[in-house]
């Protein structure tokens, strides 16, 4: 039985990592797993794995581990996987086209449906058998289409406008690659994707880590010297 509690965000965003994983070890045969293997699998630790399937209830046996298929089935269920989400895309430039092509297509659950864009060659075509709608249609699709989730791949001066106009259509969620914040109601979920943002602190990590394992070789030369 689920524990109602209020799940943490950090947990929520490794739901779909512990489903994903699981999936493939059902599809590959295997009827068990530990909470050791599965995190020396997916990179969390196994203390941080037990914590979070803590706020869903007993889902393992101690001695056992987890049952893969209970498990999988589960969290397809908490994860609404047996539910098609259908997804707008507003703006259809070079990231836009990049995710039509991609379009989710190891995910059976989440599509992109419709696209939005300005450009006239645009309009009233398809790409990779999505609909390209006019932005001016698009209040009127999202509510025909009753889709819940875009995503915003448009310039930054127009981001803020794109978004007012998500939420005049309904949408709940917002998957935001502007490199702006937008400002929508507290009830319309935003998560923000800075593609800059990201390759910059990883460069930051790279250069910090080896920067520190660069002292420490010089510390150690320097105590082989010393003794």
């Amino acid at each position: 039985m689920m524990v109602e509690k209020k799940i943490p965000k950090a947990t929520a965003r490794r739901l779909p990592l512990y489903y994903r994983y699981l999936r493939f070890l059902y599809e590959a045969g295997k009827e068990r797993i530990s909470s050791a293997k599965l995190s020396e699998a997916v990179k969390v630790d196994s203390a941080t794995i037990r914590r979070d399937f803590s706020y869903f209830g007993a889902l393992g046996k101690r001695g056992y581990g987890y049952d893969v298929e209970a498990l999988m089935n589960f969290f397809s269920k908490t994860l609404n996987q047996d539910r098609l989400t259908n997804v707008a895309l507003i703006g259809v430039g070079n990231l836009g086209q990049a995710l039509l092509n991609y379009n989710f297509r190891r995910n059976n659950n989440i599509r992109i449906s419709a696209g939005f864009d300005v450009k006239d060659e645009l309009i009233g075509t398809i790409h990779q058998g999505v609909p390209i709608y006019s932005i001016d249609e698009m209040v009127e699709q999202l509510d025909l289409q009753q889709i819940d989730v875009a995503i915003l791949t448009v310039p930054s001066e127009i981001a803020q406008d794109m978004a007012d106009r998500l939420v005049e259509g309904g949408v709940k969620g917002i998957m935001n690659f502007t490199p702006i914040r937008v400002t929508v109601p507290k009830h319309i979920r935003v998560h923000n994707v800075d593609l800059t943002n990201e390759l910059q602190t990883l460069i930051y990590f790279i250069n910090y880590y080896q920067d520190m394992e660069n002292a420490d070789d010089s510390d150690d030369t320097l105590n082989d010297f010393i003794i």
